[in-house]
């Protein structure tokens, strides 16, 4: 037998649905004897026990799935509910109090999935935050969040120019309304007031009239200066006591040296440190405390904590820093803990602070103990090392923290969450039931999942069901209960949770396996599909690779297993146990191998086919044999971006600039790192240093691009047709010469200049760019041809892949009935697309004035899964003009939390406030 029909064969025999453990797949049987005959990569552990169970069902090997994991975050029933609250407290708490309601806003999007949302929340913590310590601990965490996005591996307490993650800004105490993206002032040079006022005191020339002895040594002081340094001092020496007589002072018993009371004597009369080492600093602030000088203690607290650049400089001064009560020494020296995370959690010194209940109350009384912190710390144990002892103490001391009825629930759900991974199931079934009657409803489900892992299958099916009777129904509901039955009643729930929430994916899965344990490997195909029509993960396209090699498609094996590597090129595969670059170069010796010309060709069918997910895997193969190519690297992350891969995308562009071969290429790919993470303006001053060193495609079209997103003015459209046509007469390859001319041609749509806008498009659509259908079509209808509009989007549907979004553009284009089979279909592929469920909505309440609750309950459909802006105000608008002012100001609320800049919203709310 061929190596080749030795895999082939090798697959046929697996009963694939029974490898599948995790989210992940391993691919022979245990109990076939295939297994004796496993693929060379097979070189691993013998299967435990547990991987090895099956059920069987009408005499057939059923899929066993492991269960999908509990998720650690806040999972409400009712979100909009949690956020309209916090939206109302938000709105009468004072200053001081916002920060951390922002931070429980943060939390909800946090189990929501929105990464830019639970960011906007943090950013807006740190803008409120009035003490430094919430100001460090806000700033390290967006640094955190954002540790993949900064063009430069910076040291721990640079400033990367923007104020809200400045450690340097962190640590001035009190509220300061700064912007999001405002520069930092640290990096602006101080005026000539503002330098004289810190420059220390030499004005007046003082008599020293007292004398300190020390030892055998003398130091000669001002009197009135020395007691003007507190009033101990000055009771000393002006009140009852023999000093006020003396012009000798014996000093040699408290605690200062002779150097360290010549400092002392200098501070008295400059006000100035800048001359003394740190230890003599250290000697300052003793002696301060011990004498109540204020003004020297904070000045002392001030140098040292400028001191502070390292973790090791951190782990020496915070004890002092401890000892003395220096409340900033203190904060400088935790901020650089934090900004150093998740190293500084290995250092035994830093995790002996952090972790245990002594360090807590240490921290405490000085005031650097909080919620946030122990959130944020304990996020980032979790994410490092679910079963670590370093995450449970966290969670313990954030317990301990915990105040509001919602940090209770979050931190006892997250200490089941540990408790169930390292399978201490009898503390985590306890846990979760205090998170459950703290009020977090999905703890019920970890209850539920406890029981079943200690043999209680029947008690956790009982919880599951009494969940879904007791509580509004969620999708969660239905896919916890189906892990506890089985045959019909397990797959109609698998039904009604992807019916609820589409974007589960183990219901996918877990169909697929069993069609494909029942030889029906196109059905599992098809089926697996659906969810990676709108939602790609690893797990997902590496069960479809096992299905494709099932069907000796392995060309389709390899796209997936290079789609998925690209997502995460540390993958394992075969339940955790395998590289998956090493079955990919495993399989590679058994396909026809293509030239770079082959490459190329098969990139422009797959990117004129709208086939993302096979784009990616060709320009992951061009990176084997060109590993150092920036523009491929550019390329991935533009497909990534169209798959709403975000991270992964952001990775391939931070690789982009680390291999661009110029520099006028390089500062492209900084340009759309910016643009990218918000910072439009910055991107366009790089898009502008790469045309004034080498004019080319890429810096114009990134300068149109951003251009064209910051103004809509004519004037802009202007500049960004002029810089499109520049773009364009520059050398590039028809991919992206096919996307500029499908942006020109945009751009001459919304100048009213429709013809040239079709010469555009048809331009596009001669070098295979197939998205320019979408254009044309609007030209069509813009000049009142409908028929030639649907015409053209039939087009697109046709040759796009993924055409969720054509079937959506074709419905503006027909009538009615035609309308909402489009938009059905599109809903179909994708349901995360709303405007089918607003288009609906809509419809319902145009046909029939009374029809508004089943237009609500449309709009319910989609917003159970996906907190979207425009869902919301349309349903608060529908309850209001049902007169339902309480459920309006509820959407409202939600609506603003997504965005409180919202026009239409906050005119809304506004006017329902008034009628209640």
């Amino acid at each position: 037998m061929s190596p080749q029909n030795f895999i082939v064969e090798a697959m046929r025999n697996l009963r694939l649905a029974d490898g599948c453990k995790g989210s992940q797949v391993y691919a022979v049987s245990p109990g076939d004897k295939a297994s004796e005959t496993r693929m060379k990569v097979e070189q691993s552990k013998p299967l435990r026990a547990s991987q090895t169970e099956h059920t069987a069902t009408d005499g057939l090997f059923v899929a066993k799935l492991s269960e999908p994991p509990i998720s650690p975050h806040l999972k409400l029933v009712d979100y909009v509910e949690t956020l309209a609250s916090i939206f109302g407290e938000l709105e009468r708490a004072p200053e001081e109090a916002k920060a951390g309601l922002y931070l429980e806003q943060c939390f909800v999007f946090r189990g929501l999935g929105e990464t830019k949302l639970l960011r906007r929340s943090l950013r807006s913590a740190r803008q409120h935050a009035c003490r430094v310590h919430e100001k460090i601990v806000f700033s390290a965490w967006l640094r955190y969040e954002k540790r993949e996005e900064d063009l430069d591996d910076m040291s721990l307490m640079t400033c990367n120019g923007r104020a809200l993650e400045c450690p340097k800004a962190a640590l001035i105490d009190g509220y300061s309304p700064i912007t999001v993206f405002d520069p930092c002032p640290c990096r602006e040079p101080l005026d000539n007031r503002e330098m004289a006022s810190e420059e220390c005191s030499t004005s007046s020339v003082t008599r020293d009239d007292v004398v300190f002895c020390i030892d055998e040594e003398e130091v000669f002081c001002n009197r009135e200066n020395i007691a003007a340094l507190s009033s101990p001092f000055h009771a000393m020496l002006f009140g009852s006591f023999t000093e006020s007589q003396r012009t000798k002072i014996g000093f040699s018993h408290n605690g200062i040296s002779v150097q360290g009371m010549r400092a002392v004597d200098e501070f008295s009369k400059t006000g100035c440190l800048e001359p003394f080492p740190p230890e003599v600093v250290l000697e300052l602030l003793t002696f301060a405390n011990k004498f109540c000088c204020e003004k020297m203690k904070s000045a002392c607290d001030k140098c040292l904590a400028a001191l502070v650049r390292n973790v090791n400089d951190a782990v020496i001064f915070i004890e002092y820093g401890l000892e003395e009560n220096a409340e900033l020494l203190v904060a400088s020296c935790l901020q650089v803990f934090l900004r150093d995370i998740p190293r500084s959690l290995h250092h035994p010194q830093v995790a002996s602070l952090l972790c245990k209940s002594e360090g807590r109350k240490r921290l405490a009384m000085i005031g650097h103990s909080s919620f946030a912190l122990y959130s944020f710390l304990s996020q980032v144990a979790m994410e490092d090392d679910m079963k670590s002892d370093t995450a449970v103490q966290l969670l313990e001391r954030l317990r301990e923290c915990a105040t509001s009825h919602r940090q209770k629930a979050l931190v006892l759900h997250q200490l089941g969450c540990v408790m169930l991974e390292r399978q201490q199931y009898r503390e985590a079934q306890n846990w979760f039931e205090d998170a459950a009657e703290a009020g977090h409803v999905y703890s019920l489900a970890g209850v539920a999942r406890a029981k079943f892992k200690r043999g209680h299958t029947h008690s956790a099916y009982l919880e599951a069901n009494n969940l879904i009777s007791r509580y509004k129904r969620a999708g969660w509901m239905y896919q916890e209960r189906s892990l506890y039955c089985c045959g019909k009643e397990k797959m109609a729930d698998l039904n009604s949770a992807t019916e609820l929430d589409p974007t589960l994916s183990y219901p996918y899965r877990f169909r697929a396996a069993v069609l494909m344990d029942e030889n029906k490997i196109r059905p599992a195909i098809a089926e697996i599909n659906r969810i990676l029509g709108f939602k790609v993960s690893p797990d997902c396209l590496e069960l479809r690779a096992w299905f494709c090699l099932a069907l000796e498609d392995h060309d389709g094996a390899l796209r997936d297993i290079r789609a998925l590597l690209t997502l995460d090129p540390n993958f394992l595969m075969y339940s955790g146990r395998v590289p998956a670059d090493q079955l990919l170069r495993l399989l590679s010796q058994y396909v026809e191998q293509w030239t770079k010309a082959d490459c190329w060709m098969q990139l422009y069918d797959r990117w004129s086919c709208v086939d993302d997910i096979g784009s990616l895997a060709v320009v992951h193969q061009m990176l084997e044999n060109d590993p150092g190519k920036g523009l491929l690297r550019f390329r991935q992350s533009l497909l990534l971006l169209r798959l709403n891969c975000p991270k992964a995308a952001m990775r391939s562009l931070r690789l982009a600039r680390k291999h661009a071969s110029h520099e006028h290429e390089r500062l492209v790919y900084e340009g759309w790192i910016l643009y990218d993470t918000g910072h439009r303006e910055e991107a366009l001053k790089k898009a502008e240093e790469s045309i004034a060193i080498q004019r080319s495609f890429e810096a114009f079209f990134l300068k149109a691009y951003a251009l064209a997103d910051t103004s809509l003015d004519p004037a802009s459209s202007a500049n960004v047709i002029e810089l499109l046509e520049d773009a364009l007469k520059c050398p590039s390859d028809g991919l992206r010469k096919g996307q500029a001319l499908n942006n020109l041609g945009s751009v001459y749509v919304d100048c009213g200049k429709l013809d040239l806008a079709a010469d555009c498009y048809v331009s596009a659509l001669n070098i295979r760019h197939t998205r320019a259908h979408q254009g044309l079509a609007r030209v069509f209808y813009l000049k009142n041809d409908r028929k030639a509009a649907y015409e053209e989007m039939t087009k697109l549907i046709e040759k796009a892949r993924n055409n969720a979004s054509a079937y959506e553009k074709r419905s503006e284009y027909c009538e009615r009935d035609m309308a909402k089979a489009d938009l059905s279909m599109a809903t179909q592929l994708d349901p995360l697309r709303t405007y089918p469920y607003r288009y609906r909505a809509a419809d319902a309440v145009l046909m029939d004035d009374h029809r508004e609750n089943e237009a609500i309950a449309e709009l319910s459909k989609a917003i159970a899964f996906k907190p979207d802006l425009q869902l919301l105000h349309l349903r608060a608008a529908f309850h209001e003009s049902l007169g339902e002012m309480e459920a309006a100001i509820r959407d409202c609320r939600a609506a603003l939390s997504v965005d409180p800049n919202h026009a239409d919203t906050v005119e809304l709310y506004n006017r329902v406030s008034c009628r209640k």
